[in-house]
């Protein structure tokens, strides 16, 4: 009854060539403009190509932090579940801690929300990790606090928090400080985002569709 194509194959050979077609990509490198038909890939949106910022070497630096085992640590549950574990490349650790114990108490009694309190039970785990932020623009700027603190930073940071308050904001900070920072970063400027670009963005550095 309905004519469409089933081979899988087919399906993701068709997908990645009508992005290439249709996104500008002209201004990245090939490391970056893999991972961008790759984000694009999973929101459908060749236009988001113009807002991708990636921080000089941040694609080689999430891919060696990837590769020596860094740990993952992800905003929200969304993000966690949307890493596709079994293709990490050496059984790294995926950690969400926004309901552990504690955390609704802390962002209460500290007047934040409660991904900002979750971060800070990411501890002495924030050095060399891989962060994945794809929902709260707070989650971030509490990364850029602790750093700001005197944390030791993460390895990159894959930044694209979504939302009408606070997410382009989030983003613009990054921008601006990461560098003195010494921070890697690739994010999606403006207030799209979400974890299913968080999500494909690690599963990008290590070559997942």
């Amino acid at each position: 009854m309905f004519d469409y194509i089933r081979d899988p194959a087919e399906i993701y050979r068709k997908s990645f060539a009508t992005v290439r077609d249709e996104a500008e990509l002209s201004g990245l490198s090939a490391e970056e403009a893999d991972l961008a038909v790759r984000l694009i890939h999973s929101c459908g949106m060749p236009e988001i190509a113009g807002g991708l910022e990636f921080s000089q070497g941040a694609v080689a630096a999430g891919k060696a932090a990837l590769q020596s085992g860094a740990t993952i640590l992800a905003d929200v549950e969304m993000v966690r579940h949307g890493i596709i574990r079994a293709r990490l490349p050496a059984e790294n650790p995926v950690r969400c801690t926004l309901h552990n114990d504690g955390v609704r108490e802390a962002a209460s009694d500290n007047s934040t929300t409660r991904s900002a309190a979750a971060v800070d039970l990411w501890g002495d785990a924030l050095t060399g990790a891989v962060v994945a932020i794809g929902n709260a623009p707070t989650a971030l700027y509490r990364v850029l606090e602790l750093i700001e603190g005197g944390a030791a930073p993460p390895a990159m940071i894959a930044a694209f928090p979504v939302g009408f308050v606070g997410a382009a904001e989030s983003k613009d900070a990054l921008i601006a400080h990461a560098p003195r920072l010494g921070v890697p970063y690739i994010t999606l400027k403006g207030r799209r985002g979400g974890s299913a670009l968080a999500a494909a963005c690690i599963n990008g550095l290590v070559g997942q569709p």
